[in-house]
């Protein structure tokens, strides 16, 4: 009998199970792989939410690639040279959860009965961090795929840079499971174009074929060849043909395994739902618990028991000692890496492959920022330049690139370019692939052993803005550097001129957004950064020079998030901006004071942080009137002001023109915060009129 019979007409479990774990390994493969199937489904139906469909679908695959090709320890989850395995197709997390349990990782049972529900381990969608075992968080499709190809960019890049004759300390494989929905998101095209560019042999995705949607049959919104377009990127293509024949699944991981010059595209033929009566096969399957009905009618034909949750005795035997090769297989690495270690010393300080590597000392970060000087001009994404490059120069585990951009965004570090069979480059060339850019940076700070960034214009962030929600999510240290913040693109028009975008960013919790207003400002901004290994940081910068305020005051960033740029001593009203418009506001207030109102000007980097000292009571501000300012939408700086507190912003769409010019005619002029702050003191209208030939 074939193992596709075996696995559809399995006799009652009690007499298969009768086969010691030594024995015929179909016997345990058909054990094992209606134990996932079962699990799953009685989860699902304990919890009355889930998606079934998938996990007995691709139940087999799964058994036989963590069985059998997968290298890892589940005793040790986080051991930095395991085989990383990402479930992109999130929805069917209760094949994760279960293969988590059969092998061995602290997941119990409990946890698994506990599945959907509030503070369980078995949270509806895998998140990376709260349950053991799961390499990153997934759900919406794609992510899983791009950030697959972003640890296996990080395997390739650590493994060029640390193995040496004598010890290999990186070589390890990145598997992925993906479905339809997956392939056919954009991102999916962007990072698998990538992945074939850079030839990343050791990734291999494993389409679950099942032709199957929520809202019907796939091939009624999708007739992609997706083999050959992921052989058109450069990948190397295979097939099973039935999801179940496991000796097919099998011949191709392995051969999958055998060829490291590209990345390999495994489809693979399933039905969704497979064993149950009525609905497998269709979308019914897919997103709803089966029934009690149907899951005893599946227990009946795959003479399964009838009390949920069951793992026959045989399959916990043979993971027993499948874990005893693994923990044996990470013993000699550990003592390979000690070796290492000691005969590297410097390596294994720059690269710790167990965690994100901490920044060095960053004072040559302080002494930028001490030696900007008021009276230059720089643009704050050069002065970024000039800062990540020093940090580059001190910090080797710092990589990335921009999505196509790195002459405008100033990211470009020295050190070489990584390419294809040349991973020993610092530099990424993501190309004009933002979605995927941010979900690879993701999955390389997720692999350990390197600190990312990445970069592209302000106004794009809309294309990345998934992953990098992603990033705050699972708390990543990434760093994005978004330049041309403001209206002050000009020429290039409302299409490039970003309005929202600083607002949205500021909305995505865990997400540390900074908006320097000068050279000095920025060089704090990357130390920042570099310091904050707890969540993604993002730099928001100009393209036009702004005038150097200096150093004073840096250290009231750090405490509060703003500092003071110009206190006259006697303080009439408050003018605080961000970035490129505290020079603005510094202007308005000399205006001011040829007109005897005097203004304190407050350069606001970081509002979050200001937001929290004023919400705690702290008396940062005089108890007078405050002007805020900011070339975006000003709702989020309404929400801090106390009522009657004038909002400078932009409320609509830019034009294309000169910069200051579009600047000036959207309401961004001196005039226009003299005028607020005129009204704001109690001067009359008639006088705030005059202001016009001001």
């Amino acid at each position: 009998m074939s193992s596709t019979d075996r696995l559809a007409q399995a006799g009652p479990a009690e007499q298969v199970e009768a086969s010691p774990a030594t024995g015929p390994s179909g016997d345990l493969d058909v054990l094992a792989v209606n134990a996932l199937r079962f699990l799953a489904a009685d989860a699902v139906q304990a919890a009355n939410s889930g998606h079934p469909g998938l996990p007995l679908g691709a139940a087999p695959a799964a058994w036989v690639l963590w069985s059998r090709h997968l290298r890892h320890d589940p005793a040790a989850p986080d051991w930095p040279d395991r085989d990383r395995f990402v479930l992109s197709a999130g929805h069917g997390s209760m094949l994760l959860y279960a293969l988590l349990h059969v092998f061995g990782y602290d997941l119990p049972v409990g946890e698994l009965k506990r599945f959907r529900k509030l503070g369980s381990r078995t949270p509806g969608h895998p998140e990376h961090g709260h349950t053991p075992g799961v390499e990153t968080t997934t759900g919406p499709l794609g992510q899983g795929l791009a950030n697959a190809v972003g640890m296996a960019l990080a395997e390739r890049m650590l493994a060029a840079r640390l193995n040496t004759a004598e010890h290999v300390v990186v070589d390890h494989r990145t598997w992925a499971l993906v479905g339809d929905g997956c392939l056919m998101e954009g991102i999916s095209h962007e990072a698998a174009s990538l992945a074939g560019r850079l030839a990343l042999g050791k990734l291999t995705v494993i389409f679950d074929d099942n032709d199957v949607t929520i809202d019907g049959p796939a091939h009624r919104s999708c007739g992609d060849d997706h083999a050959s377009r992921f052989a058109a990127y450069g990948w190397r293509t295979l097939w099973v043909d039935d999801g179940n024949d496991l000796k097919a699944l099998d011949r191709a991981f392995s051969e999958a395994r055998a060829g490291d010059d590209r990345p390999t595209f495994i489809t693979v033929r399933t039905t969704i739902g497979f064993g149950a009566p009525g609905v497998e096969g269709t979308s019914k399957a897919h997103g709803s618990p089966l029934g009690h009905e149907t899951i005893a009618a599946m227990r009946s034909r795959f003479g399964w028991p009838s009390a949920p949750f069951h793992v026959p005795g045989a399959v916990r035997l043979a993971m027993v000692e499948k874990r005893t090769r693994w923990a044996t297989c990470r013993a000699e690495w550990l003592r390979d890496h000690a070796e290492w270690s000691a005969a590297n010393p410097q390596s294994a300080a720059d690269f710790p492959l167990d965690r994100t590597p901490a920044a060095p000392d960053l004072s040559v970060l302080s002494d930028l920022a001490d030696g900007a000087q008021p009276g230059a001009t720089v643009a704050t994404r050069k002065a970024s330049g000039a800062a990540l490059r020093a940090l580059a120069a001190r910090y080797p585990a710092l990589v990335g690139g921009s999505a196509d951009l790195a002459s405008s965004t100033n990211t470009a570090i020295d050190g070489g370019d990584v390419a294809r069979g040349e991973f020993t480059g610092r530099t990424i060339h993501f190309g004009i692939r933002e979605h995927a850019m941010a979900a690879a940076l993701n999955g390389i700070a997720l692999h350990g052993g390197l600190r990312p960034f990445g970069s592209t214009f302000l106004v794009f962030t809309d294309y990345l803005r998934p992953a990098l929600r992603l990033s705050a999510l699972m708390r990543l240290p990434v760093v994005y550097v978004f330049t041309h913040d403001s209206v002050h693109v000009g020429e290039d028009g409302p299409t490039h001129q970003p309005v929202e975008h600083i607002e949205a960013l500021r909305l995505i919790p865990g997400l540390t957004v900074l908006r320097p207003a000068d050279a000095a400002e920025t060089a704090l901004a990357w130390e920042l950064a570099a310091n904050n290994l707890d969540g993604p940081t993002a730099l928001v910068l100009s393209r036009q020079d702004l005038p150097v305020i200096g150093p004073a005051g840096l250290a009231e960033v750090r405490d509060h998030g703003s500092r003071i740029v110009r206190n006259p001593g006697r303080v009439d009203v408050v003018l605080a901006a961000s970035g490129s418009e505290v020079t603005l506001a510094v202007k308005a207030a000399e205006l001011l004071a040829a007109r005897d109102i005097e203004a304190m000007v407050v350069s606001v980097m970081w509002r979050d942080r200001l937001d929290a000292a004023l919400r705690a009571g702290q008396n940062l501000l005089p108890d007078v009137p405050v002007v805020w300012i900011e070339a975006g939408v000003g709702v989020g700086w309404r929400a801090i002001a106390r009522p009657g507190d004038p909002v400078i912003g932009i409320e609509r769409f830019g034009e294309s023109g000169p910069g200051q010019e579009v600047a000036v005619h959207m309401g961004l002029s001196v005039v226009a915060v003299v005028r607020a702050a005129f009204v704001a003191v109690g001067r009359t209208p008639v006088e705030a009129e005059a202001l016009e030939g001001g």
